[in-house]
């Protein structure tokens, strides 16, 4: 069991809404003191998967009353978490990892807040992108795409992408890592790039080197990975001049 301290601050006493609360991409003990007494007083906690966060929440001692919120019935579910909130109900809502909304259901429950004038407060604290691009070497001005492009819009976002010399952070399925190789290779062939896995967990690894030369065939990769490409540079000029 993970000992937690409790700390008295002076801020604000809790407000009634909705909490997009950020939880840890791996490690438990990546969670904020103020994550865990907003969950701790929420009427009721928006889980991406029960299953999952109940891990967080039984290691916290967390009890509030829990509700399924996904991308599968998130449509059907806002019209009713809505009205919760309008009764004046305090509702966090978590993902399986990291900030909710970014990458993960929210979305449709956040805008008809917002239609409905609900108080939303953001609840900061791990991010698998900051974190890939913290580590990286590259430029920390980047573009956040998400999920790496399906492949009816594989070739048309690559080419667009490709023109900005700046940091560029994927998600990509470790199932189709492979997949794509050829194709960063073909219009990111003078870049770095950081591939993340399993982050803050306890098979942790950063695998950094030239997309030209990227192979992965050794490696076994799991999970979701973070792969952040580096913005357009002359590496090898830079070399030369070092040398």
């Amino acid at each position: 069991m993970i000992m937690v301290t409790k700390f008295k601050f002076p801020y604000k006493e809790t407000e009634k809404g909705l909490y997009l609360v950020s939880t840890p991409i791996g490690n438990l003990k990546d969670i904020t003191l103020r994550a865990i007494e907003i969950l701790k007083t929420s009427d009721y906690i928006l889980c991406e998967d029960t299953r999952v966060s109940k891990n967080l929440l039984k290691t916290y001692e967390i009890h509030s009353n829990l509700i399924s919120h996904h991308k599968f019935n998130e449509k059907k579910n806002t019209s009713k978490i809505v009205e919760i909130l309008r009764k004046g109900s305090t509702i966090s809502l978590i993902s399986d990892a990291g900030t909710p909304g970014v990458s993960d259901p929210g979305k449709i429950l956040i805008n008809e807040c917002i239609k409905n004038n609900i108080k939303i407060i953001p609840i900061p604290g791990p991010s698998s992108v900051i974190s890939a691009v913290s580590i990286s070497g590259f430029s920390d001005q980047f573009f956040f795409y998400g999920f790496f492009p399906e492949k009816k819009n594989l070739i048309e976002d690559l080419k667009k992408l490709a023109e900005l010399n700046i940091s560029i952070v994927f998600f990509v399925s470790s199932k189709k890592i492979r997949k794509i190789i050829t194709y960063l290779k073909d219009h990111f062939n003078d870049r770095k790039i950081l591939i993340c896995k399993e982050m803050t967990k306890f098979y942790e690894e950063f695998i950094n080197t030239e997309i030209n030369e990227l192979n992965l065939e050794k490696l076994e990769l799991k999970g979701e990975l973070t792969i952040v490409i580096s913005e357009k540079k002359d590496y090898k000029r830079i070399k030369q001049t070092l040398s």
